[in-house]
């Protein structure tokens, strides 16, 4: 029981940081993307392959990722970021389709749909971290960190301009905001973010391979964002943690059969966001 509720805490804090990195863009620019799993890949496959070939320190694998993932975001932010609303998303869903297919078919880099085993564990100053209580040691600490700085990025002018961009484009143009530059950087601040999730996941499944970043877990990502809380530190968490603990406590009702409990989980997201929508449209945590 001990090692289970270990992996479930490493896997809900390595899912709060993929959905606080969304929730930057998503709760405090109004900008809803549908391809962050892309990003969540980029840094896993860029960790792993350092990881195997180079070194497996963090202090490589992470900052190696970050930059690629950003530069990556590039490829949506710049062409994307003019347009508003329903145009952005359809923009990221095509490059969650692109993401995916790459992933895919670039077998010599990713492994392709059967994917890369035998993923060696991070390395913190020269020490391998392979058992659950020290990798969700790890995980926390980064989280911590991944906090703090999207809490000093909103408190700072950079995010006041954020959220008058979200307000209102019109106003903050108005103002003299460069939109485009603002919604740009703030796109590759999200994605870099993300991409240290990628390095730590696939690191500590020991196993990387497209499945985990498909459109499925970037619409899982924005579920634990809106149900938790846009706009606020503690609602991706509480998301994510929501989210995640749902399904195993499922799996130990007995009565419920075993092979349409994805069913029933799909049932019970939907109508949680349903009735969230109708009684507390924030999200369970509301903006201070």
């Amino acid at each position: 029981m001990e090692a289970y509720l270990l992996n479930l805490g490493v896997l809900i804090a390595l899912y709060a940081i993929l959905a606080s990195t969304l929730n930057f863009i998503m709760g405090y620019a109004g900008i809803f993307s549908l391809a962050h799993a892309i990003f969540f890949g980029i840094g896993a496959y860029v960790g792993t392959w350092l990881a195997m070939n180079v070194s497996a320190s963090i202090f490589v694998t992470i900052p190696a990722g970050m930059v690629a993932a950003a530069l990556i975001s590039l490829m949506l932010a710049l062409p994307a970021l003019r347009v508003r609303g329903e145009y952005f998303v359809a923009a990221s869903l095509g490059l969650q389709v692109i993401g995916v297919t790459v992933f895919a078919e670039w077998k010599s880099f990713t492994g392709g749909v059967g994917g890369i085993v035998g993923v060696p564990p991070i390395q913190v100053f020269g020490v391998d971290i392979y058992q659950s209580g020290q990798f969700l040691v790890v995980t926390l600490v980064c989280l911590a960190l991944v906090l703090f700085i999207i809490h000093a990025l909103v408190h700072s002018s950079f995010g006041r301009s954020l959220m008058a961009i979200r307000d209102s484009e019109s106003a903050a143009l108005a103002f003299g905001k460069n939109i485009a530059l603002i919604k740009t950087y703030s796109v590759m601040i999200s994605a870099s973010l993300a991409a240290v999730t990628g390095v730590l996941y696939a690191s500590y499944m020991s196993f990387v391979n497209v499945e985990s970043f498909t459109l499925d877990v970037s619409v899982l990502l924005m579920a634990m964002v809106i149900i938790g809380g846009t706009g606020t530190l503690l609602g991706p968490i509480v998301g994510a943690a929501l989210l995640l603990i749902l399904p195993n406590a499922l799996s130990y009702l007995s009565f419920l059969p075993q092979t349409e409990i994805g069913s029933i989980q799909q049932i019970i997201y939907g109508l949680g966001m349903t009735v969230l929508m109708i009684f507390r449209p924030g999200g369970l945590v509301n903006r201070s």
